[in-house]
Formats: C-alpha cells, sequence, structure tokens
C-alpha cells in the first residue's frame, strides 16, 4: 500500500477554532495602550485569518469556526470566504465550558482539534502533525511557553479535561495534564509554542511576519 494510499483511508480530523470578532475596544485590550483600540482590532482580525487559513490548508477534517460575538460580523464572513469553513456562535459559560461545547459539536472520525487564533506559529504543518498524533494516542497538546496550550485535540471530549482549571493563568498546561493522568489517557506534545499576549509577544510576531505591520497600519 502506497504512502498516498494510507494518507486516503486515515480517519479526518476536525478543526474548531475558537475566535473572537475584532471589535475595537473589545479585541487584545492587552495590546490596546500599544496599538490603540483600532490597532489592536486589526491584529485580531490579521490573527483570526491567518488561523483559518492555516486549517484550510492543513486539510486534515472539515473546519469550524466559532465566533464570540456575532457570526454576522463582517471578519468572520470574510474567513468562510476562505473556503469550507462553517460558522458557529460560542456559547456562554466559561472559556472551559466554551472550548468543550466546540469538542462536542465539531466530532469527527479521528477526533477533533481545539486551536484558537492567537498562535501565528501554528502553521498547517503543525496541525497535520497533530492531526497524525491522534491516530496513536488519546489526545495531542501543544503547550504554549506562558503555561497555556495553543491547541488540544482529542477522540472524545471529557468535560473532566475543562473542569476547575484556571483560565488565563500559567498553570492552565499543567492542570491539563492533571486531567489526562486522571483519565488515564495517552497524549502527545508535538511542540511547544507562544501566543501573542503582551507588548513583547507583538514585538516577537512583528519580527517574525513583518508583513503583520500592513495589517496594523
Amino acid at each position: 500500500m502506497t504512502r498516498k494510499h494510507r494518507a486516503a483511508e486515515a480517519p479526518r480530523v476536525a478543526v474548531a477554532i475558537l475566535g473572537r470578532a475584532p471589535i475595537p475596544g473589545e479585541a487584545k485590550t492587552r495590546l490596546i495602550p500599544r496599538l490603540g483600540a483600532p490597532g489592536a482590532a486589526a491584529l485580531q482580525a490579521w490573527l483570526l485569518q491567518r488561523a483559518v487559513a492555516a486549517a484550510l490548508v492543513a486539510d486534515v477534517g472539515p473546519v469550524s469556526l466559532w465566533c464570540a460575538g456575532d457570526p454576522a460580523h463582517p471578519a468572520f464572513a470574510l474567513c468562510r470566504a476562505f473556503g469550507a469553513v462553517s460558522l458557529r456562535q460560542q456559547g456562554a459559560g466559561d472559556l472551559g465550558a466554551r472550548m468543550l461545547q466546540a469538542l462536542q459539536e465539531s466530532a469527527a472520525p479521528g477526533g477533533t482539534l481545539l486551536v484558537g487564533t492567537d498562535c501565528p506559529a501554528l502553521t498547517p504543518g503543525l496541525l497535520r502533525q497533530a492531526a497524525n498524533a491522534l491516530t496513536g494516542h488519546d489526545a495531542v497538546a501543544i503547550p504554549a511557553e506562558d503555561g497555556g496550550y495553543v491547541l488540544l485535540g482529542a477522540h472524545r471530549p471529557a468535560p473532566e479535561l475543562f473542569a476547575d482549571v484556571q483560565w488565563g493563568s500559567a498553570r492552565v498546561m499543567a492542570q491539563t495534564r492533571e486531567r489526562l493522568r486522571a483519565l488515564g489517557w495517552s497524549w502527545s506534545e508535538p511542540a511547544t509554542l507562544w501566543d501573542v499576549d503582551r507588548p513583547d509577544d507583538l514585538d516577537r510576531l512583528l519580527a517574525a511576519w513583518p508583513e503583520a505591520r500592513e495589517a496594523l497600519a
């Protein structure tokens, strides 16, 4: 059997993206002192588009965009125009509840990858690597340097993964590992990446992707 045939028979893995509408004053608020409200919103739009494009190029399975804000916002409509992207409304509750909902309602035969939009370094190649990891593990995670994670994938959405996690803290990934061990799951961590939250992160982004300056102009 050829590699092409094996890839063709691999179960499809869904990608569920949690994204926020780029509304000035509500998007990337920690970067408003540096960029101003319109600039921070423009950065959010750039990151949103990059995340959706990466998921479509990876082509591991169906892509859904879970919208915080009105799904009819032009930024979400633009992302939908990139390709086969279904738009869904994020539910109520804390981040864990919203992530669990996205995993529950984005099921695919090979599992589901849940990602945000704050990590420009999450490339199509890494998404494929994460999807492949689910063929031999119960879960996959890509930790963030700040102690969180930028991707979490699983074959089934276990509520325990999202219970009593200190969202926004440096303990998120450590607590998630504790939940995975308690479930008795095997998991893979194929990379550690960084996301864009603070002024230092912005400097790093602009050094790595100078083209982002055009979006902020």
